[in-house]
């Protein structure tokens, strides 16, 4: 999981359901990340740090 990955999440987290999405704006390390979560109208939600076992990549940035 790398910077600008398009990721969804695998499990409910700070309020946010299953399947929300994302983008990671910052690596930290291999355990977590900082994601921009967006809603069904791709309005921003907010910024949350987030650990990678909570999330999973459906579109990888080159």
């Amino acid at each position: 999981m790398k910077e600008l990955d398009c990721v969804k999440l695998t499990k409910p987290f700070k309020g946010l359901p299953l399947g929300t999405k994302g983008v990671v704006v910052l690596k930290y390390n291999d355990e977590d990340v900082e994601v921009e979560f967006f809603d069904d109208n791709d309005q921003s939600i907010d910024v949350y740090t987030v650990p990678t076992d909570c999330l999973e990549v459906t579109w990888k940035a080159k």
